[in-house]
């Protein structure tokens, strides 16, 4: 997903990644602002995922939740 899209959509879109991964604070979620990298970031630091693992649920879970 083209990273200005998901920025505009990520206030609808929180809920949907709390609800995906627990792990994510609040706080963290204020942190990510709807910049893809910085959840991939988020993933990482707070599941022990790789890069491309994180990558990868960020993009099963988009291509789901984001339309």
């Amino acid at each position: 997903m083209d990273n200005n899209v998901f920025k505009g959509k990520w206030t609808q879109m929180k809920g949907e990644a709390k609800k995906q991964w627990g792990k994510l604070t609040d706080d963290d979620l204020d942190v990510i602002n709807g910049e893809k990298d910085k959840l991939i970031g988020k993933l990482q630091e707070k599941y022990g995922h790789t890069r491309e693992q994180a990558e990868t649920e960020y993009n099963n879970w988009s291509n789901t939740n984001v339309r």
